[in-house]
């Protein structure tokens, strides 16, 4: 294993760490962290697809694994005392339907893991997964999200 990628592990293994801490103390918060990180790899995975850098397979998979780590993580950090405050988001709806919302964010795992199988393939592949991807994003924040 080469150097940059046991570097990547290392630091990886230390947000997640640091994000459990945060996530016992303050769920809405650690909720921003790992949308920020989903925003990051939309981004990063949107320049690609649009053509505004260079697609690389190594990246776009790893957008991906990024983006379909986070939905197992995400679906615990609602609990009652976290429905307010914090300037969340988060719509009543979820602990109303929290069925629908892990369902959501399970859909959004398989469309991202399916984006990483898809970066092996090429941009062709990747631009219909990441396609796939963002209506699923777009769905779970219009049924799950309160724009403030």
């Amino acid at each position: 294993m080469n150097i940059l990628v046991r570097s990547a592990i290392l630091v990886g293994a230390v947000a997640f760490g640091a994000l459990a801490a945060v996530a016992a103390d303050d769920p809405i918060k650690a909720r921003k962290e790992l949308m920020k990180q989903v925003g990051a790899s939309t981004k990063a995975a949107s320049e690609m697809v649009s053509g505004k850098v260079d697609f690389d397979q190594a990246k776009a998979a790893e957008a991906m694994k990024t983006i379909a780590a986070v939905p197992d993580q995400y679906v615990k950090l609602f609990p009652d005392t976290s429905k307010t405050g914090g300037e969340t988001e988060a719509s009543p709806k979820i602990w109303e339907d929290m069925a629908g919302f892990v369902a959501a964010a399970e859909k959004l795992k398989v469309a991202a893991a399916q984006g990483e199988e898809a970066a092996k393939q090429g941009i062709g592949a990747y631009k219909a997964a990441f396609g796939e991807l963002v209506k699923n994003c777009k769905s779970c924040h219009e049924a799950y999200r309160v724009k403030k």
